[in-house]
This record gives structure tokens, sequence and C-alpha cells, in this order.
């Protein structure tokens, strides 16, 4: 697989090749890396063409600039919804992307520096490993932002991680979790001092992990999915309506764009 063709196409996800590790880079550092339409869908792309690419035995995931792994979706976007069928397919596709990730053919690995929120916590979550600086935080703000929701998998995919009374404690207090918080919650492996020593670290490890057996890579990866909780699609499009459809949901987004804080009316 040639990855330069799909850096010809979004220069805001870098894709490179060292050696057997596949980085991708999300690259709007002027925007705290926040993640466009394009940006999901790259991402996509890029974890769909690695069983092209046998030489690939693990992917790095981080964000450029050192002050943001991937603050959220960019809000911007929303600006384009005409109609609730526009939330249900976006929560869709984003489902579909994280559920390639989630289900890499090759272990995953996050190197993660300065905020990781919203999406980017997502994106984080459907990782194998994740590695983190001293001043990284995270969280998933949206009951003081946009006033919408993660979807059943997300729900089940991170309190695996953290558990369901901290995912609650993250969610409904809107706060942000530091790195030293999510360490000992058992959601970073490893913190590192700064930047530099993260992208040198996690690409070291990535290196180590690439030398271990890939069927025992894959089944113990396939082992750990299936202890997650099964997803009624039917209740999961009910959640989607009910938070995009609201009078809520409008005002957030226009609350964020208009940089003042959001009015919420509970309809």
């Amino acid at each position: 697989m040639n990855y330069s063709e799909l850096n010809e196409h979004v220069d805001e996800l870098l894709i490179e090749r060292h050696g057997a590790t596949l980085l991708l880079t999300f690259n709007r550092p002027a925007s705290r890396n926040a993640l466009t339409f394009a940006m999901y869908r790259r991402l996509g792309e890029a974890i769909r063409a690695i069983p092209d690419d046998p030489g690939i035995r693990v992917v790095v995931i981080t964000g450029a600039g050192g002050k943001a792994f991937a603050a959220g979706t960019d809000i911007g976007e929303f600006k384009a919804f005409n109609s609730p069928a526009d939330a249900i397919a976006y929560e869709h596709s984003i489902s579909e992307i994280l559920g390639m990730l989630a289900h890499c053919p090759v272990p995953t690995l996050a190197a993660i520096a300065g905020a990781c929120t919203g999406g980017g916590f997502g994106i984080a979550s459907c990782c194998d490993i994740r590695l983190a600086t001293a001043d990284a935080r995270f969280g998933v703000p949206i009951a003081r932002t946009l006033g919408n929701c993660l979807s059943l998998t997300s729900h089940a995919r991170i309190s695996a991680l953290i558990g369901p009374a901290r995912l609650a404690d993250m969610i409904i207090t809107a706060r942000l979790f530091d790195a030293q918080e999510m360490h000992a919650a058992g959601l970073l492996t490893e913190i590192t001092p700064d930047h530099e020593s993260l992208q040198t670290r996690a690409l070291a490890l990535a290196q180590t992990i690439a030398g271990h057996a890939p069927l025992t890579m894959q089944v113990t990866r396939e082992s750990l999915r299936a202890l997650q909780v099964p997803v009624d699609p039917i209740a999961e499009k009910a959640l989607f309506q009910k938070a995009y459809q609201s009078a809520d949901f409008s005002e957030g987004v226009r609350a964020f764009l208009e940089k003042r804080k959001p009015v919420w009316t509970g309809n």
C-alpha cells in the first residue's frame, strides 16, 4: 500500500511509515487538532488499507504540536446539519470508523499530549495501549458544551476501561481528568515528561510490539473485544434522536461558535 496517496488528499491527517509502524498524526495544531469529518474519513481509510500491507505490525496515533491529541470534533462541522437524519448519519459514520479502529488487524497505540477530549477521547479509547504526557487532560465535556451524547458502544468501551462510576463522573460533571488520575484508573500505561519524550517512547514501544507474535496479538485482542457488552442498535438510535433533535443541541452548537455559555432548557 502506498500511504503517500492518502496524504495527497488530506494534510490534516499525516500518514507515515516507520519500518513496521504506521504513524498517524492529527495535524491541525492551531485548532488543537479538532477533528473534521474529512479527518475521520481519512483515519478510516488508513485503517482499512492495513490488510493490504502485511509489513505493518503496529499503528501509532498522535497529535501534532504537543498541545492536543485531538480536542473532539470541530464544532463548525455541525453547522452543515439540516435535518435530524444528518445527526444520525454522523453518529453512524463515526461509530463505523471507531469500530474499524477497535477491530484494527494490528495492535494500536495512542500517544497523547495535551487535550484528549470528545472524539479524541473516543479514538484513544479504541486503541490497545495509551501513553500520555504529564500535562495531558481527558474528558467528554458535552454536558456543558453541545448537549449531545455518546453512542452505546462508546459508553461500553470506555466503561470497560475506566469503570462505569468514573465514566459517569466524567460525563455528568463534565470535568477533565489529569494524566495521573487516568493512570491510576488504568487507562494509561505510561506517563512521559513531555511531547518529545512521548514520541520517542511511543515509537520505541511500537518497535518492540512489532517484533511479537502476530497471532498472539490478534487472538488476545479479539478475546478482549468479546468481553464487551453487545449494543442494541434500535435503543441507540432512539438516544441519538433524543439528543441531536433537541433544541438544546442546536443551542449548544450556536453558543460554542458564538463563544458564549449555552442556555439549556431541557427540550
